[in-house]
């Protein structure tokens, strides 16, 4: 934008010079030749008088001269008459003619020229003075409109890379006072208020999800511990398959509220990520495929644990895992892969993908995307990206060309 508004200052201000160096050069050139006409008749006057007393021509006076115009020739009255000629001759460049007749019709006609030569080479010089002063003014002028344009760039940017923050999840990101008092102090102003505005309401919903999930704790608890008193049966197994679903759900609320809360520390301890993710499959209970790799060829999980040693937070890592492997289960299809190579780790799975939406703006919370990855709260997802940042991993969600979502979680260094 910088060179933008530079180029435009340059453009306006070439456009200025040129309409000024016109205007300037037509009312000049007008003007050299009004004097001219003005000149013409007065000599014109001071010849005829002189013949009239004396029968003589004074000097620079003609008696139907070669030269004379056509439109002097033949006066119509006894009138003093001028005509502009543009001819150049030798030195004697354009001029003007005044002419008037010495008596009746048929008489000479008595003629004065006025050489406009030295008056137009003066207007040359006049239009080169122009010239060089609107090309030093432009060489003044363009470095101070980069600059200036510089300042309102670097402004403006300092405003993008706030609100860029702010809508990667930095909250608590403000540009704060911007000098000026300019349209661009109140768009950071406002970009500033707007950040204020998202911040209560997301502080109002998280508080709001910590609160429900506390307050629902206890009496899922206690529902919990109800369903276990209740006889075998099938409608005894269905209440407390869904008291456990319950409870599961407000344990996952919990999670993300402290997550968002930023209150999750991981307790770092040096493991074979291999056997972590290994187990971590093992617990979802699911048919998975589990594939160990180093750097050698692929193995299979029962031949023994394989990847690198990693240092991480072994139950905040088995948690992503389970969580995508359980996502995958439920909302891909067969067969659902998980594969560690280094210190990353893939699961994939050969349903329908993730839908656009998921890959555009991420995973949102009770939000599962397309109808046909099927049913759920949609906290999966959350919870593992935002574990994922506890850990400072990287988790990715792509689709596979040939079909089906990939989740990729990079553990770091």
């Amino acid at each position: 934008m910088r060179w933008k508004i530079a180029a435009l200052a340059a453009a306006t201000a070439c456009l200025v010079a040129a309409t000024v160096g016109v205007l300037v050069h037509r009312w000049t050139a007008d003007d050299v030749r009004d004097r001219a006409e003005a000149r013409a008749v007065n000599a014109l006057y001071s010849a005829a008088d002189v013949y009239r007393r004396t029968g003589a021509l004074s000097d620079g006076a003609e008696l139907d001269p070669a030269g004379l115009p056509t439109a002097l020739r033949h006066p119509a009255d006894d009138r003093r008459h001028t005509a502009y000629d543009g001819r150049v001759e030798g030195n004697l460049g354009p001029s003007v003619w005044g002419a008037q007749r010495t008596g009746g019709p048929g008489s000479p006609v008595l003629a004065v020229q006025i050489n406009m030569g030295p008056d137009l080479h003066t207007l040359r010089e006049l239009d080169m003075t122009m010239v060089t002063a609107s090309l030093i003014a432009l060489a003044a002028a363009t470095p101070l409109s980069v600059y200036g344009a510089g300042l309102l760039a670097r402004r403006l940017r300092r405003v993008a890379r706030t609100a860029a923050r702010i809508s990667g999840g930095d909250f608590d990101a403000r540009t704060g006072p911007t000098p000026g008092g300019d349209e661009v102090a109140d768009i950071a102003a406002t970009v500033d208020l707007m950040a204020d505005t998202l911040s209560r309401r997301l502080q109002t919903e998280r508080r709001f999800t910590a609160d429900v999930a506390h307050e629902l704790r206890t009496p899922v608890g206690g529902l919990l511990a109800a369903s276990d008193l209740l006889g075998p049966g099938e409608t005894e197994d269905l209440i407390r398959t869904r008291v456990r679903d319950l409870r599961g759900l407000v344990e996952d609320l919990l999670e993300i509220s402290r997550l968002d809360a930023g209150a999750e520390r991981p307790l770092r301890a040096r493991v074979p990520l291999g056997a972590v993710v290994s187990e971590a499959v093992a617990r979802t209970g699911l048919d998975t495929e589990l594939t160990l790799t180093e750097d050698g060829p692929a193995q299979n999980a029962a031949a023994g644990p394989a990847g690198a040693s990693v240092e991480t937070d072994p139950r905040r890592l088995e948690r992503i895992i389970g969580n995508l492997v359980v996502n995958a289960h439920r909302h891909g299809a067969a067969p659902v892969q998980v594969t560690v190579r280094g210190r990353t780790v893939v699961v994939r799975d050969h349903g329908p993908g993730f839908p656009q939406d998921l890959l555009l703006h991420g995973p949102r919370r009770f939000h599962t995307g397309a109808r046909e990855r099927g049913a759920g709260h949609g906290l999966g997802l959350t919870i593992a990206l935002g574990q994922a940042r506890v850990l400072g991993a990287e988790l990715r969600l792509d689709n596979a060309p040939d079909g089906g979502a990939v989740a990729a979680l990079h553990l770091p260094a």
